[in-house]
Order: structure tokens, then sequence, then C-alpha cells
């Protein structure tokens, strides 16, 4: 049969990209044997006709097919970042106001849900949210996101119950969930290739901004607002600046975002159908789990272990997960690509990548716990204000930054991203395992140092886990990987956040029984609530202790991704994860050329 040559435009990277995963030269002229096999021809066609378009009004540079110009990307990363920063922030800001908002409403048994709800929502939605933007187009999914995270952004801060709050947390977590999936998928999506450590550092300094003055703005709002009006939910004010920025950033996205058929950003996945008993999996596998050991926690008795209440949700729990696994195995068998599960497990096939998704999980559980105990531990065992307590984290978070940065250079040229989860991983074990030394408010100074291992440990394997997944996933996995991520993240530290409940009313009952009453007990933190010196320094204590187990679990955990970690660094062949990856637009059939 006479054979056919493609050549493509020498200034398309993405034509170079399929024609050297066709085992062509580095020219770009393909040979393609068979002229009559449609699938093949259809998908570089696609990149052929891609690489030769016109500039136009919608800022796609000349002769390059999936780029788009430089200041269009900057300014779609910024808006984006913005949307990304806003669903973070409304994660951690109420770090610093748990306690005056359990006060406040006389439940501290039932104040972990404020936090709770929104991570639980986080989980459940944000690899359905991924999935989402498959079946309607990442355009859409992204408005829907929007609307439904400010929408219920505003509901919270005119609720007027705490059981208003939590479900109002809960739906504005759905929003944010989506949010956070998306902005991730996007941002790797749009990005050039000569700008990956840009973004990888973009995305990191995010992150830990975010985290920043989250809990920051916590703490300046309960400090400085009128006491009545802000412990009813202390990011009352922030709402009132959520709406213009949010409306800032929309607008941006709006406005720059590609019109010109960029890949993946505007049309939608070719495989049809969207995986709703996956995903219906996924969010009674995750929240059901969570939701046991929280209620342990409460538990006024302690006895709950064997109980109905902890015993049935943690089965059915489990009984989901285990469907979740059987069901994406079974829809992955029989359709292979034709369909697009919502937990695609072929991912977890990639080392590398599996090596992401166990660090994500494992040190997700003690961010998330000394980011919600710590500030806990500074007011009551230090007698810092929610202002002093917010700021105690800034080295920590401060170091997130830093690390996410290291992370984005080193990978940048060459695939180290398994030595960089193991190295964020024995950092968090380093800071976890000397945070178990500190007691008192003397401690405090040395704590702030140790903080610091922590984050650094944090924003390595954060920024690793998402950077890895641009080289080791394929284009149609891209979005159930960052989503499994975001979901792995948040559900080890929904378990962390249960973990500091369990521990704080273990060492109440077990020291508290006689000193204070029920009522005394609930309302400790209240303004204008008086208790004697006794009485305090056996709830100092109380939070000491509870801290201090805290940290022995984080560290077992951490050192656990420890050990996993050195399971998956071993000697290999010199190649990068951008050699390995299969490039989704040519496929299975033109990689068998």
């Amino acid at each position: 049969m006479e054979e056919k040559a493609l050549t493509f435009p020498a200034s398309s990277s993405r034509a170079e990209d399929v024609a050297q995963s066709l085992g062509c030269p580095a020219t770009g002229d393909a040979i393609i044997n068979d002229p009559a096999s449609g699938d093949k021809r259809s998908a570089i066609n696609e990149i052929v006709i891609a690489g030769r378009e016109d500039p136009g009004s919608d800022g796609f540079s000349n002769n390059s097919s999936p780029v788009i110009s430089t200041r269009r990307f900057w300014l779609l990363s910024f808006g984006v970042c913005l949307g990304l920063f806003l669903s973070l922030v409304d994660s951690s800001i109420v770090a610093t106001s748990l306690y005056s908002i359990g006060a406040d409403f006389q439940t501290v048994e039932k104040v972990n849900w404020v936090a709770l709800a929104y991570t639980l929502a986080y989980v459940g939605c944000a690899v359905t949210f991924a999935n989402l933007s498959d079946l309607i187009g990442m355009h859409d999914a992204f408005l829907v996101a929007y609307a439904i995270f400010f929408i219920f952004s505003m509901a919270c801060g005119f609720a007027s119950s705490l059981t208003q709050l939590i479900a109002f947390r809960a739906l504005q977590g759905i929003g944010g969930s989506g949010l956070y999936s998306l902005s991730m998928i996007i941002l790797t999506d749009i990005c050039p290739k000569d700008s990956r450590a840009s973004v990888g550092i973009m995305i990191g300094i995010t992150i830990a901004c975010s985290g920043v003055l989250g809990p920051a703005l916590g703490g300046i709002l309960t400090h400085f607002a009128r006491p009545r009006l802000l412990l009813r939910y202390p990011s009352k004010r922030l709402m009132k600046c959520s709406g213009p920025i949010g409306f800032v950033s929309l607008s941006i996205c709006l406005t720059t975002w590609p019109k010109g058929g960029h890949f993946g950003m505007k049309r939608r996945s070719s495989r049809p159908g969207f995986d709703f008993v996956g995903s219906a999996l996924v969010i009674a596998s995750s929240g059901l789990i969570v939701f046991a050991f929280q209620k342990a926690g409460e538990s006024p008795n302690g006895r709950v272990w064997g109980e109905a209440i902890f015993i049935a949700p943690l089965a059915a729990g489990l009984f989901s997960l285990t469907a979740l696994l059987t069901w994406e195995f079974r829809v992955e068998k029989r359709s292979g690509d034709s369909f697009s599960p919502a937990f695609p497990l072929r991912l977890f096939q990639n080392r590398t990548y599996r090596a992401g998704a166990v660090s994500t999980l494992l040190l997700g559980y003690p961010y998330l716990l000394i980011m919600y105990s710590f500030p806990l531990r500074a007011q009551v065992v230090s007698q810092k204000t929610a202002l002093m307590a917010g700021f105690m984290l800034l080295p920590m978070l401060g170091m997130s930054a830093v690390g996410s940065v290291i992370s984005s250079k080193i990978n940048n040229k060459r695939n180290f991203f398994r030595e960089t989860l193991l190295a964020g991983a024995c950092c968090m074990t380093v800071g976890t395992a000397l945070l178990t030394t500190v007691s008192g408010a003397q401690d405090d100074k040395k704590a702030l140092g140790f903080l610091s291992f922590s984050g650094l440990g944090f924003g390595l394997s954060a920024a690793a886990a998402t950077n890895l997944v641009i080289d080791e996933a394929s284009d149609s996995d891209q979005a159930p990987a960052h989503g499994i991520l975001a979901l792995l993240r948040i559900f080890g530290g929904s378990l962390g956040i249960s973990t500091s409940t369990i521990l704080v009313h273990t060492e109440a009952r077990k020291y508290l029984v006689g000193i204070l009453t029920e009522e005394e007990r609930a309302a400790k933190g209240r303004l204008g609530n008086k208790l004697s010196e006794f009485q305090w320094k056996a709830i100092r204590h109380v939070h000491t202790s509870a801290f201090s187990r805290g940290m022995v679990a984080a560290s077992t955990v951490s050192g656990a991704a420890v050990l996993l970690a050195l399971i998956a660094v071993r000697p290999r062949k010199k190649s990068s994860g951008r050699e390995r990856r299969t490039d989704d637009s040519n496929g299975a059939d033109a990689r068998n050329c």
C-alpha cells in the first residue's frame, strides 16, 4: 500500500510531540501506512490543522495550536488563582475561630462540624466536578462551581443558628471543591511548556497564601469585630469582600477564556456518559467514614466504639468503598476508553502517581490536624487571643510556600517527583515528632520552629503531587487525576480534624469530670464566663495532653508516608515522565502505527 506523509509545522510544539510519539524523526514527518485508518488520521489531522491556525481575537499565537498568548495566559491564570484562593481561604478561616464559635453557641462538642461540613463536601464532590467538566465542558462546570460557592458563602454570613451554619458550610464546600479541582485542571491545561515551573510555583504560592491568610483573617475578624455579630460566623465580614473579589475573578476568567478550541478547555470529552454510580459511591464512602469517627469524638461517655452510631456509618462507608473499587474495575474492563469513570483505577498502575496519591492522603492528615488543633492549644493553654493564634501559624504556612517553590524548581527539568515526596514526608515527620515535646506556654517559641518543618514538608509534597499529574496522567485522565488528589488530601485532613475532636473529648472525660459541669464545659471560652484558677489549670492540662497525643498520631502517619515513599524510590533509568506520558490526542491506535 502506498505510503503518504503528513508534515507538521516546525513551530508547532504539539505537532512535534505527536510526531515523536509515533516514532518519527524530530522533523515531524509522520508516515501513515494505512491511509484509510480514520481514527489515526483524524487525531493527527486535528493537530495539523490546529497548527496552521491564524491568530485571531481569541489570543492564540501564530502557528501554535493549543498555546494561548502570554498575556492571555497570565490574565486567565490570575483569575483562576483568585477562585482557588477563595475556596481555600474558606476552608481554613474558621481554624482560629472554632473555640469562640463553640463558646458563643454553647456547644463545644458539635462546633468542629463547622469545619468538617466544608471539608466533607470538598472530599465528596472534588472528583465529581472534575468528571462533570468532561460532560458539560470546563467553562460551564467552572461557572456552576462559582455560582454555588458564592450563593452559600453569602448564606453563611446570615446564618442565625449553628445548624444553619453547618448546612450552608456543606453547600458552600460543594462549590469550593469545584473551584479547587477545576482550577488545578485549568492551570495545568493552559500551561505552555516553558512556563511549567512558573505554574507550579503559582499554584503552590496560592495554596500557601490562602493557608496563611485564612487563620490570620479568622483571628483578626474574631478579635476586632463586634463579638455577637462575629462569633456567630467569624468570616461574615470577609463575605462582604468575597463578592467583589469573586466578581473580579469571574470577570477575568470569562473575558480571557480561550475561544479557539484550546485542548480540554472548551470542548467536551468525546467519551459519552457520566459515572453517576461511581460519583455517588465516592461521596458515600468518604463522608460516612469521617462521619463515624467524628460522632465517636462527640460521645459523652466514650463507649461509642461498640454502638450503632459508630459501627453503622463506618460499615456503610467501607462497604461503599468496596463497591466503588468493584464498580470501577468492571467499568474499565468492559468499557475501556469509551466511558469516563469517576475514579479511574488505571491511574494507580502508574508508580509515580500511586506514590503521589499515598503521600497526599497521609500528609493531609497531620497538616489539617495541626491547622485546627494548634490554634485551639494556643488560645486555651497559652492564653493567646484568636488574632495571635492565627499569626502563630505563619511559620508553618510560610514554609509551605517555600517548599512549593523548591519542589517546582527541582522538578522543572527532570523528574524527581518521588524523591521530592520522600523529602516532604521526612520533613513532616521531623516537625510532628518535635511537636510532641511541646507542653506549656513556655514552649511556644520552639513550637514555631517545629511548625516550620511541617510546613516545608507539606509544601514539597503538595507541589510535587500536583505537578506529577501533568507528566504522568494522559490528557483524558487529567481531570479525575487532579480530583482524586484533592479528595485524598481533604479526606486525610478530615480524619485529622476528627482525631482532634476525639482526643480533646477523651482527655476531658478523664480530667474534667467533677471539676466542670456540662454547662461550664460548653461555655468555658464564652466572653464573661468566670472559672477558678484550679478549673482553668485542669482545662489547660486537657488541651496540652490532647495536642501532644495528636502529634504522636500525626508523626506515626507521617512516618508511614516516609516508609511508603522509600519503597517508591528505587534506582531507575534516566527518563522523565514527559517521555513516558502518553498523549491522549493520538490514542492507542496511533501508538501502534
